[in-house]
């Protein structure tokens, strides 16, 4: 049974079909890149299953249990995190606070322990934060130390994305959805980031879906790649294939203009 498996799916805004009834799956371990042009519903289908936006038909299930309609909080709670192409973080917030907040999904006292500050909250509070601490050393040296007092308005562009993988990490999700996590990156930042993928996978045990514009990350870190055009799956395969096939290369490129004899 797959670990996400979307039948059917559809959205429109208006007289816009953002999603055109698109089918879609992805098995535990894997890692699934979905491609194309601006404008091809690759960020309405994350808003989708994450529950901003409701389906207008099809069906969304993550283990073998719909999820569609449900609120984002609910979602987060059975196991799906993500990042956003425009980074949200909470800017005036410490690094360490941006992660440990996260966590609220997974906390267990409630408002009462909160405010007598029971012997109960206390040690879960210790455990949040040994969790983030934790979360944020997977990404080396950038993110610890002195830095865990930091806001997080003040860090570099790259770092605000690592920052917000890793808020999406301690949430404890088993699906990750990363919406254009190398967008405004350097080479050199991105060759990092594309290795940290892996690892995530690797070392992390996520599953993961990739909205991602840079090939040469679609090429490094996916299993499969699923292509989309105006809201519809043109096709699905190995970036090999997908890559060299002449109706992506047409929504990528345009149609060449027909010249007269």
């Amino acid at each position: 049974m797959a670990l996400l498996e979307i039948s059917g799916l559809k959205k429109g805004f208006g007289g816009i079909q953002a999603l055109g009834g698109v089918d879609f799956h992805i098995d535990e371990g894997e890692v699934v890149s979905v491609i194309g042009p601006n404008g091809a519903g690759k960020t309405s289908f994350f808003n989708v299953i994450t529950g901003m936006f409701a389906p207008d038909e099809g069906t969304i299930l993550f283990e073998g249990e719909s999820i569609g309609g449900l609120e984002p909080s609910v979602i987060t709670q059975r196991g799906i995190a993500r990042t956003f192409q425009n980074v949200r973080l909470f800017p005036n917030m410490s690094i360490l606070e941006n992660v440990m907040v996260s966590q609220h999904c997974r906390t267990k006292q409630g408002i009462y322990g909160a405010i007598f500050r029971t012997k109960a909250f206390k040690e879960e509070e210790q455990l949040i934060e040994e969790r983030a601490k934790d979360t944020l050393s997977f990404f080396g040296d950038r993110l610890v130390g002195y830095r865990y007092d930091q806001a997080a308005f003040v860090l570099s562009y790259a770092n605000r994305r690592r920052l917000e993988i890793a808020r999406a990490m301690a949430t404890q999700p088993k699906l990750l959805l990363l919406d254009e996590p190398t967008a405004g990156m350097n080479p050199r930042e991105t060759v990092e980031l594309t290795g940290l993928i892996g690892k995530l996978r690797s070392e992390k045990g996520f599953t993961i879906v990739i909205i991602e514009h840079d090939m040469k990350v679609v090429r490094d870190v996916s299993d499969r790649v699923v292509v989309l055009d105006h809201g519809v799956k043109l096709t699905e395969g190995h970036y090999d294939d997908v890559s060299t096939n002449e109706q992506v290369i047409e929504a990528y490129l345009g149609r060449p203009a027909e010249t007269e004899s």
